[in-house]
């Protein structure tokens, strides 16, 4: 049987997409009133309840590039788990990468498990990503985007024959921690990894 190298193996290429969601948190100010009777209490409480609190109403302000930052590393994860189902199955089934992945990175992605599965080959496990680091961010520009460094580690990513499930040897010599440089850019459809490219060097 036929056995690539990690490079070639383990080298899926960009894909990306995830919505930005906001979270924010008010803080509810609880007044207890002191001093006063059962009546005047519940007619205040009353009141009360019909006077929207000033803090209810307010949300911490969100920095819109720490946002984006935050969503771009989202969507990088959930990639990588689209990858996953990508390739553990003999046909892909289940997995639909154009929710996270865009331009070349999804194109790439695709013929890069179309090949495996040519050979009657999947993937099982799990794949790694250690310390995904934002290097750049511009959310100015028509089509905002964000760059990522990431420790990719695929020691838990076993290549597997599909019909007999049985391993496949592969090189002792094989990277499987390596850094992964990445674009993630803000479609209309949402945040899209548009490149994922293995610079060739372990981490």
């Amino acid at each position: 049987m036929e056995v690539r190298t990690a490079q070639a193996v383990f080298r899926p290429r960009a894909r990306v997409a995830s919505r930005l969601a906001f979270l924010t948190l008010a803080a509810a100010m609880l007044a207890a009133g002191t001093g006063c009777s059962s009546s005047e209490k519940s007619d205040k409480d009353a009141k009360a309840s019909l006077t929207p609190s000033p803090s209810a109403s307010s949300s911490a302000p969100v920095d819109p590039a720490e946002a984006a930052k935050t969503a771009a590393v989202g969507t990088y994860k959930a990639y990588w788990q689209e990858m996953e189902k990508l390739y553990a199955t003999p046909t892909g089934a289940g997995a639909d990468m154009s929710k996270y992945a865009a331009s070349a990175a999804l194109k790439n992605a695709q013929a890069d498990a179309k090949q495996m599965h040519d050979k009657k080959l999947i993937i099982a496990g799990q794949v790694g990503l250690e310390n995904p680091t934002v290097t750049q961010a511009d959310i100015s520009r028509k089509v905002p985007n964000v760059f990522l460094s990431t420790c990719l580690d695929v020691s838990k990513w076993k290549v597997l024959e599909s019909d007999s499930k049985q391993s496949v040897s592969l090189p002792s010599t094989r990277l499987t921690r390596y850094v992964v440089v990445s674009t993630v850019e803000r479609w209309p459809e949402g945040w899209r990894v548009i490149k994922d490219e293995p610079q060739g060097k372990a981490c």
